[in-house]
């Protein structure tokens, strides 16, 4: 499978069957139990991630930028925020190619 977009389309199909690195289909259970199902995360679930070999570090990384995401959309869905154009989502896949995720 090419890297890149196919590899966005497949996760987004599923992120269960999609070709990703075991640490990184960990990283994605833990966060989808974080956005569906908070109440029941716990310290199991940090261990299933650390049992499939994603560091604490990367784990809170991966949770900051869930939360992140998760209240620029509820903003945006509160206060009717125009979405972006695919030209500015492309430019800002550059910036954060080039820059990373930096709190």
């Amino acid at each position: 499978m090419e890297l890149g977009r196919d590899l966005v389309d497949a996760v987004n199909r599923d992120w269960r069957t999609a070709p990703v690195r075991p640490q990184v289909r960990a990283a994605l259970g833990f966060i989808e139990t974080l956005v569906t199902d908070p109440d029941r995360l716990g310290a199991p679930d940090v261990a299933a991630a650390a049992a499939a070999g994603v560091d604490r570090a990367a784990l809170e990384q991966a949770v900051w930028v869930c939360v992140t995401f998760t209240m620029i959309t509820r903003l945006a869905d509160a206060f009717g925020w125009a979405i972006p154009s695919a030209e500015d989502f492309a430019a800002s896949a550059r910036m954060l190619l080039k820059r990373g995720y930096v709190l």
